[in-house]
């Protein structure tokens, strides 16, 4: 991640800088205090005492902040564009997982179509889409049984087309293409102002920022530049992830499965997955998605998930097999009332950052990659203009934000954007199904009005007097797990002698308040154990202890805290999870 610093003059306009920094020792001892240097500046801070503050700057024509599907769209497009032009163009793309594809998790089901514009020949070149879809299932889930759901032509969970794919390896497999074409990657570097000593600045007439769902440094951007102002708060949801090898005459490679209903209740947002993999080996990708506007503080959406595997439909898919990797992550789903405004001056926003994610669809790869080669092609023009003042001077290019709404992808999402607000009514999942299926499939969304969400999802949780505890089943070990080894699947890991990057505005808050008041869902929303209770070493009282090396960067402690208290910072380059093909 990034944060962005202005620079104005007579005769530099306003510049993004990269801050760039890898794990770097220093002598200075480390207080243990959580608040941030936004809330605790850096000249009251002892840490920062004797620290030299001058870096060394670079510069490039093009930064590109994350290496996700949107960014590594972007460069290698910027590169096709150079090389067919034969300009010259140095592209700079920084990720802070140890390696490119290494915080990549998503379902994932892929439609194809913005890869068979960037990369034609793709199948030659070897991309892993190993699993085109054969059959679609989508259920209806009561406690003990399945309702089945047709599939008609035309409605958003039709994936004929579509390939299955470990995302994590596809992206892998981006950056090794945006590598041929002379883009350089700067894996394991997390772009940041809060380092042990100062790191690189990358200086660039555009910044584009592809750092995915709710990015530190967008929520930098938003603020700085009023970029929310006139769009809707964005509203999320967690999902939740295994990988299983499974018993082979169990496989059938190409089959999706889609459910909707229990484990969760029908005012509750969200929905499972079940996909099975053809990569020579029988494995299964398995999820729960639960949408983060949920009420009751007693939810946790890792043990809805657990709960949900031993259901009737699923659990026989598992019985013999066994768990190989897990992990979970935010995503959008605001669709196009929350998208803000996308660009300012020196940068742009692409991808999972802004949100163009395709709810009903539950998809948002394809249209990363079209919002990354979009930016890449408005911005060309100008990045390569011989008039152009200085070198890194900061251009603004609103023709992005034009041409995306002239693009494939502002009427895809235009056409859905209906569905997910519609399940806020009385009937929820079922009022929505039923909107859905007047709305969408019979009139395409075309419906002259635009329904709204409820707001900020951290505002959305009751009092937990007001709410019951939910009684979740302990875990049997072979199909259900606790949360610490599912944890250890992640590979997560981050040095501990390193500034929090799991910071509190005011460290009084989370006992006076969300214990208080809320119970402390914290320690419920979070899918990696980080944040629990414990009782204070005097015996009197409690105190919220976080265990920030267990973070798998899904960004929900964020997202839903009620006290909007917590402020996820990006941590050091290459800490985090290491996922291998989520």
């Amino acid at each position: 991640d990034l944060t962005p610093l202005q620079k104005q003059s007579k005769h530099v306009s306003p510049q993004l800088y990269t801050t760039l920094h890898r794990r770097a020792c220093s002598s200075v001892s480390t207080p243990r205090i959580t608040t941030h240097y936004t809330i605790h500046p850096r000249e009251k801070d002892p840490r920062w005492e004797g620290i030299e503050m001058e870096r060394f700057a670079d510069e490039a024509d093009v930064v590109i902040v994350g290496g996700g599907p949107a960014g590594l769209s972007a460069a290698i497009r910027l590169k096709q564009l150079a090389n067919e032009q034969e300009k010259e163009l140095r592209v700079c793309l920084v990720e802070k997982a140890s390696q490119i594809g290494a915080h990549t998790l998503s379902g994932a089901c892929l439609e194809p179509s913005s890869l068979n514009e960037l990369i034609p020949d793709w199948k030659e070149r070897g991309a892993p889409l190993n699993t085109p879809v054969t059959e679609d299932v989508f259920s209806i889930l009561t406690e003990k049984y399945r309702i089945p759901v047709p599939i008609l032509p035309g409605l958003p969970m039709v994936n004929h087309g579509n390939y299955i794919v470990r995302l994590g390896n596809f992206v892998r497999w981006l950056g090794e293409q945006a590598e041929e074409l002379g883009v350089e990657l700067y894996p394991g570097y997390a772009a940041s102002e809060d380092v042990f000593e100062r790191g690189m600045e990358l200086h660039a007439k555009v910044t584009i920022f592809g750092e995915g769902c709710h990015g530190h440094l967008a929520k930098q951007l938003y603020k700085h530049f009023n970029l929310r102002e006139n769009c809707e708060p964005q509203t999320y949801a967690i999902g939740l992830k295994e990988v299983w090898m499974i018993d082979e005459k169990k496989w059938r490679p190409g089959r999706v499965e889609h459910s909707v209903g229990w484990p969760l209740n029908r005012n509750t947002y969200g929905g499972s997955f079940l996909y099975h993999l053809n990569e020579g080996e029988p494995l299964v990708a398995l999820g729960l998605v639960v949408g983060l506007d949920y009420t009751n503080p007693y939810l946790s959406p890792f043990r809805e998930f657990q709960r949900w595997k031993h259901h009737p439909f699923v659990a026989p898919t598992l019985e013999g097999g066994h768990r190989i990797a897990y992990g979970a992550r935010a995503l959008n789903e605001g669709g196009l009332q929350s998208i803000p405004k996308l660009t300012f001056p020196g940068g742009l926003l692409i991808g999972c950052s802004p949100g163009f994610m395709n709810v009903p669809k539950i998809k948002g790869t394809h249209t990363a990659m079209k919002s990354g080669m979009l930016a890449a092609e408005t911005i060309f023009a100008k990045v390569t203009a011989e008039d152009v003042e200085s070198e890194t001077a900061g251009l603004h290019v609103p023709e992005y934000a034009e041409a995306l709404k002239s693009s494939w992808v502002w009427k895809e999402l235009h056409a859905v954007r209906n569905i997910r607000p519609s399940f806020h009514n009385y009937f929820g999942l079922y009022g929505g199904m039923i909107y859905t299926g007047i709305f969408y499939w019979i009139f395409r969304g075309k419906e002259p009005w635009t329904l709204k969400h409820c707001g900020l999802d951290a505002h959305q949780l009751k009092p937990a007097k007001d709410c019951t505890p939910i009684e979740y089943p302990k875990p049997d070990g072979k199909i259900s797990f606790d949360l610490l080894s599912s944890v250890a699947l992640s590979g997560t890991n981050h040095e501990g002698d390193q500034p929090p990057h799991l910071t509190l505005k005011d460290d009084s808050v989370p006992v006076n308040r969300n214990l208080a008041v809320f119970d402390g869902p914290e320690q419920r929303f979070c899918p990696a154990g980080v944040y629990e209770y414990v009782p204070l070493e005097s015996g009197d009282g409690m105190r919220l202890q976080i265990n920030a090396q267990n973070c798998v960067h899904c960004k929900t402690c964020d997202i839903k805290d009620p006290s909007q208290n917590i402020n996820w910072v990006v941590p050091e380059g290459g800490g985090g999870p290491a996922y291998n093909g989520m």
